[in-house]
């Protein structure tokens, strides 16, 4: 019998098609009518949102390596170019699904529950009478129209702003014969404008910013016939480049780079559908796109834009149930929570369990006088952060505070120089990590001295901290006094903010140096364990999957019988159920209220488990080009916790679950006619939240 090749590339799916697969996914959520309503509306803007990222960062990558006459196929054996033609087509169907659940099936609903939206053909004349004076008081003033001649070129257009293309006839003032016009609509402005109540059919009537505009459009042409108005919208490339090994300063140089962001080059054209051809080619063309960059929908061209509705809709009925996080009675109105870490380890599990005890950890490390350092990484933490303004305070206390700050954390660049400038001001030692290497490892080292002696206390996370994302993602955090666990993440800070050869480290596994090779030999230890007669379990946990040679080692372990359990949210390149290759592995992704962010990592080893939380993903870059670790769950009634609460219950799951299919394509699961329905995240909030009355 002929030995499979596990690297061909039939055995890989692609990596694009299937990051376009979850956010149909999340497109899916929108369109389950066990969501609440609202929540619905969420999950569509959150599809939409997503897919912008994708043209900005994905599309945007490959159109630049056919510009660059990079032809190195994937994994998968595609081509930029075949990708692009494969995108382009799963992506038109996404979006005529977005627009189609909109209109057919949210605004009706929304419609029944006394949330409407007024087009401008349905205006009675007192509302109409109000549109004008909202439209003279608060757009006309704001409102610069750009005709299009000789002396008016095409205008630069903002990345992902909203636009309208104007056709005229007639001439103007000065005799000028201008054919068409671009009005550029005021990003000041919401696009979301209520009602007011007393010419309202209720208490949530809205009315797009757009409508106003197109039907006033022709008061910015006086003189002048408006023969048509239509929407536009522009995805442009928003990766930063920055070339780190020829800089001297980071900081300076994504300063500079920012502003770049709003007009990279294009890679999407949306425009109205009722856009005529001829319109839209022009627009084509002013962009250097191509047919299958146009994208033309049946309503706004910014449907991210409809979150405001959740906000602004005050209808809890319509919404998820509130909760509150519980927090641990070891860690609840205790003066002295190194005492606690101290006696034992604490496990946190967000958004369930409550996040304060991360943030008063560090208050109290902050204020305690025993306390002489503090090492922090960041990586998003959100302009308002408490833990930010605890370190601030902490170096104007004289602790020896250091920052470990990840300036190229995608979109977030610019909120964390203004993090690294405050903390810097405040005295605090802030880095940027290591040239070449993204810092995504999260951690937190505390030094106290105790009876004469200097111990650490240690936070590890598979999340950022950020106590708004710590409330709607799922994820772990780790508090130890643990001696070698606290050598380990000193051993890490050492080689962030200093120079030398790289430290052994004794527990935790750490990327670039140590995590790949450890994760491929544990899987090589299930796969002996199967070829011996033994049982081989893998349980693993993660956002993505798409890195091949951990692939390849999976496909090696199923081939021995190693059962193996996926639960991967996104993307996922290993094709599983394939005979004589992957038929012992299972690929699930698992949705819901919650963003699925914790990574997890299970190895039966025999009778001897082993659990790992990490902050990274199983792709090449969390392996080769970022500062990563994974930390050991070692007290058996947390791993216990661990394997409960994060695999086996995910695995059990039959309402928010879908399955890999060996072709590609996700199925989701329903409960069979004898098992009752069960939702991983609901089981979870009932217990470990406290209902909200």
């Amino acid at each position: 019998m002929n030995e499979i090749d596990l690297s061909h590339p039939e055995l890989y799916l692609n990596r694009e098609l299937s990051l376009l697969a979850f956010n149909q996914r999340v497109l899916d959520l929108a369109k389950d009518d066990a969501m609440p309503l609202l929540e619905r509306l969420r999950f569509l803007c959150i599809s939409c949102t997503n897919l912008d990222e994708f043209f900005e960062v994905r599309v945007a990558g490959l159109k630049q390596q056919i510009q660059l006459g990079v032809n190195s196929p994937g994994q998968d054996g595609l081509s930029a170019p075949e990708q692009l033609s494969r995108i382009a087509r799963r992506a038109h169907d996404l979006v005529e699904d977005q627009y189609h659940t909109l209109n057919e099936i949210l605004i009706p609903a929304m419609a029944m529950q006394g949330i409407h939206f007024l087009r401008r053909t349905h205006w009675n004349t007192e509302q109409a009478a109000w549109v004008k004076e909202f439209f003279d008081r608060e757009l006309l003033p704001v409102l610069s129209p750009l005709g299009l001649d000789p002396a008016h070129p095409f205008p630069r257009i903002l990345n992902k702003s909203l636009n309208f293309i104007v056709t005229l006839e007639g001439k103007d003032a000065f005799g000028r014969e201008s054919r068409m016009a671009i009005v550029q609509a005021p990003r000041s402005l919401p696009r979301l404008i209520r009602l007011p109540r007393e010419l309202a059919q209720g208490d949530h009537d809205f009315i797009f910013l757009s409508s106003m505009l197109h039907a006033h459009v022709g008061e910015l042409f006086q003189g002048m016939k408006v023969t048509g108005c239509y929407q536009f919208r522009l995805t442009r490339n928003s990766d930063l480049f920055v070339r780190e090994e020829e800089i001297d300063d980071l900081l300076m140089a994504l300063e500079g780079e920012l502003p770049s962001r709003n007009y990279g080059e294009a890679v999407r054209l949306e425009v109205a559908d009722n856009c005529p051809r001829k319109a839209a080619d022009f627009l084509l063309h002013q962009f250097d796109l191509g047919s299958d960059d146009l994208y033309q929908v049946n309503g706004l061209v910014n449907l991210n834009r409809l979150v405001a509705v959740h906000e602004l809709v005050d209808r809890i009925d319509l919404k998820f149930p509130a909760f509150v996080p519980t927090v641990l009675p070891s860690l609840s109105n205790t003066a002295d929570l190194f005492q606690t870490i101290r006696h034992h380890d604490v496990l946190l599990h967000h958004p369930y369990q409550s996040f304060v005890p991360v943030v008063e950890f560090l208050r109290q490390a902050a204020r305690d006088p025993d306390v002489l350092a503090i090492k922090q990484t960041l990586y998003r933490t959100g302009l308002r952060s408490q833990l930010v303004e605890i370190l601030i305070e902490a170096a104007r206390k004289g602790k020896e505070v250091t920052v470990v700050i990840e300036l190229r954390a995608r979109f977030d660049e610019e909120a964390n120089i203004q993090l690294a400038n405050r903390l810097q001001d405040a005295g605090a030692h802030v880095t940027y990590g290591v040239v070449g290497y993204k810092t995504h490892a999260k951690l937190a080292m505390v030094v106290r001295r105790e009876r004469g002696e200097l111990l650490r206390y240690v936070h590890l996370g598979t999340g950022n901290y950020h106590a708004g994302t710590a409330r709607a993602y799922t994820d772990y955090g780790l508090l130890t006094a643990d001696r070698t666990i606290g050598e380990d993440v000193h051993k890490v800070f050492q080689q962030l903010t200093g120079l030398g050869k790289v430290s052994k480290l004794k527990k935790l596994l750490q990327a670039p140096f140590t995590l790949h090779s450890s994760m491929l030999e544990k899987i090589e230890r299930e796969r002996e364990h199967a070829r011996n007669g033994l049982p081989g379990l893998i349980m693993a946990r993660m956002n993505s999957l798409i890195e091949p040679v951990l692939i390849q080692a999976l496909y090696r372990a199923s081939q021995a019988g190693v059962k193996i359990v996926l639960i991967v949210r996104g993307i996922c390149s290993l094709r599983p159920g394939v005979p004589g290759v992957s038929e012992t592995i299972e690929v699930r992704s698992v949705m819901g209220r919650f963003l699925e962010h914790s990574r997890v990592f299970y190895f039966q080893n025999h009778d001897q488990p082993e659990v790992y939380l990490s902050s990274a993903d199983w792709m090449p870059r969390n392996f080769f080009r970022r500062l990563e670790v994974a930390f050991p769950i070692e007290q058996p009634e947390l791993r216990e916790r661990v394997v409960q609460e994060s695999l086996l219950a995910y695995g059990a799951d039959n309402t928010q679950a879908w399955v890999l299919q060996s072709d590609g394509a996700y199925v989701r699961i329903q409960p069979q006619e004898d098992a009752a329905p069960r939702c991983a995240q609901n089981e979870l909030l009932e217990q470990l939240t406290t209902k909200q009355a």
